[in-house]
């Protein structure tokens, strides 16, 4: 970690390390003479899902964020910005995440999956601005090839349009729609060399 980021780094892992312990308090103790135990329980599951799925996401956004700051070595203004602008949206991430509990299994659950899915866009944009501003100042490391710049920027460039069409599936299926979401997460996780093969074999069979 270098001086110049390690600030920005452990203030990240703070909000992020805030942001996932905020998804527990969503999934609520059945009270005491309200029913049978093992059947409130069952009745969380909405909660329990959104709750996994956010979970996965915060966690694989961590990781990212944490591999971009291997290359990012300096730090100025603009990045400082971008930074929280992207930090903004990993906080906001327990909000949608309660909507889509609540509304999951009811008449707005389309809506709910909608608003859910259109964080994951504007949190996507934001990684974009970030990484891009470090490439374009010159604020990575010596270590960082073109080639490896280039796999970075190409698995984040189609983000925001894939999470965008998770908007627009929701209306059709909601559960397609987190499906898809959550497949995405995945491959975000994936190093960007292992990310580009993969990309490349789907394409290849497409």
């Amino acid at each position: 970690m270098s001086s110049e980021t390690a600030r920005i780094e452990a203030f990240s892992d703070g909000v992020f390390a805030i942001a996932v312990t905020l998804l527990i308090l969503e999934i609520k103790i059945p009270a005491s003479g309200s029913g049978r135990l093992g059947t409130m329980l069952l009745r969380q599951w909405p909660s329990y899902v959104a709750f996994v799925l956010s979970f996965a996401f915060i966690g694989i956004m961590w990781i990212n964020h944490h591999r971009l700051f291997t290359h990012i070595r300096r730090a100025d203004d603009g990045l400082l910005i971008f930074n929280l602008l992207l930090l903004m949206g990993v906080t906001a991430i327990p909000f949608p995440t309660a909507v889509l509990a609540l509304h999951l299994r009811g008449a707005d659950a389309r809506l709910a999956a909608m608003v859910y899915n259109g964080t994951y866009v504007v949190i996507a944009v934001f990684f974009n601005i970030l990484w891009r501003y470090a490439l374009l100042h010159h604020l990575l490391g010596q270590e960082i090839d073109r080639a490896a710049m280039d796999r970075i920027s190409k698995q984040y460039a189609g983000g925001p349009i894939l999470y965008l069409l998770c908007v627009g599936l929701a209306w059709f299926s909601v559960t397609a729609s987190l499906t898809v979401n959550f497949v995405l997460a995945m491959f975000f996780a994936l190093p960007p060399a292992l990310a580009e093969r993969v990309t490349r074999r789907a394409s290849a069979h497409g």
